[in-house]
């Protein structure tokens, strides 16, 4: 089943959404936060607070060059990284566009392909992915990340929960 016009008119504008407002948030990171550093040994490492030690909670704005994939893994092998990705995003579009069985996983995956493409437009502008997210949580610091981040992760989990659901459904439809 081909994706309807409609999807494909509310997913391209959900992209183009995401990508926006992606590229708006670390172009001003870029511009107006100094690069998180560990030579600032304490909140908010050179940043901007947001807030500190709510419910052991602190949240900044930092400014972390990512060459690697996420949590900075592969950052030595940045050519084919991109490579990779790029494949990636390309069979994901394809998928969508000519593939796709179900309507309503079209927005989850359109979550999934903005991101990929946010962090691919980083590296092509600026040699690597711009994080600026950076939570304590209970003295865990946990990977700085981005819109395009959280964009691919919510697509994924919506994906599983989609996928189980499905196979819920079609327990009980070949039960009866």
């Amino acid at each position: 089943m081909k994706i309807s016009k409609r999807t494909l008119l509310y997913s391209l504008l959900y992209l183009a959404a995401l990508l926006a407002c992606d590229s708006f948030s670390k172009f001003w990171t870029f511009e107006n936060i100094a690069k998180m550093s560990w030579l600032y040994p304490s909140y908010p490492y050179g940043g901007i607070a947001v807030f500190k030690n709510f419910l052991g909670i602190s949240f900044s704005l930092n400014y972390v060059q990512n060459t690697g994939s996420a949590w900075g893994l592969f950052s030595d092998y940045q050519i084919p990284l991109f490579i990779a990705r790029s494949l990636l995003v390309g069979a994901l579009i394809i998928y969508q566009l000519f593939f796709l069985k179900k309507q309503y996983h079209a927005f989850a995956l359109t979550m999934v392909i903005s991101g990929a493409i946010g962090n691919l437009v980083d590296v092509v502008l600026y040699g690597h992915v711009i994080d600026m997210f950076h939570f304590n949580l209970w003295g865990y610091h946990y990977p700085v990340f981005n819109i395009a981040d959280m964009s691919i992760c919510i697509g994924v989990v919506w994906l599983i929960i989609y996928s189980i659901r499905d196979s819920i459904r079609d327990r009980r439809t070949n039960a009866h």
